[in-house]
């Protein structure tokens, strides 16, 4: 797996955590793909974003108990990412055993293939959003570094408190914000990461 780092010590942590202290884990991924996706046999020539859609393994969420609560294609132009997505799993557990079922790993081929780079926040919301969203229907990711201020609630914003980074850029992050606005977010901490997008699944605020 060439497209992150994976934090070892957390990843232990996911797993072993003790059964009456685990719950519910959202996966914040921010994907950046390929231009051409590259499968171990050659393969055929389609792009990273193409492949990870044959990865979209929805079949297998549903057995353990996980949902596809979020997905969406970044509008930012700048290349850094190209589509958000947010799988809420029962459990911290069930994350991790999931790597080690064969029809996910048959699956995971395509996001091998596809996957130039990617950042996943296990993070947990905080309460509702903060209001009703602008209407723009778009949605803004903001990411706080960690060792700067906790956040004081967005407006239109779901908040989240991040756990960990199980893949990542050896970045740290301590705080989420799900924005449901198109407005300029001012006041944010040196480092902060702010993303875009357009989704096409949304069922964020229904499970919180």
């Amino acid at each position: 797996m060439d497209y992150g780092i994976i934090d070892f010590d957390y990843a232990g942590h996911l797993a072993t955590r003790p059964e009456e202290e685990d719950g519910p884990i959202w996966m914040v991924n921010f994907m950046r793909y390929k231009k051409v996706a590259s499968y171990a046999d050659g393969g055929e020539q389609i792009s990273g974003k193409q492949a990870d859609n044959r990865y979209a393994p929805t079949d297998v969420l549903a057995k353990i108990g996980a949902d596809m609560v979020f997905v969406g294609d970044v509008l930012d132009t700048d290349g850094s990412w190209d589509r958000m997505a947010i799988v809420r799993y029962p459990t911290r557990k069930a994350f991790i055993d999931m790597q080690t079922r064969e029809d996910f790993k048959e699956k995971k081929v395509h996001k091998d293939a596809g996957m130039e780079f990617t950042v996943i926040m296990c993070s947990l919301p905080l309460g509702p959003r903060n209001g009703e969203g602008d209407g723009s229907g778009t949605v803004q990711f903001v990411g706080f570094p960690a060792g700067t201020p906790s956040p004081a609630p967005l407006e239109h914003a779901v908040m989240f408190s991040v756990e960990g980074t199980i893949i990542g850029d050896e970045r740290r992050w301590d705080h989420l914000a799900i924005v449901y606005s198109d407005d300029e977010i001012t006041g944010l901490p040196e480092g902060a990461m702010v993303v875009r997008s357009q989704p096409t699944i949304d069922t964020i605020t229904s499970l919180i």
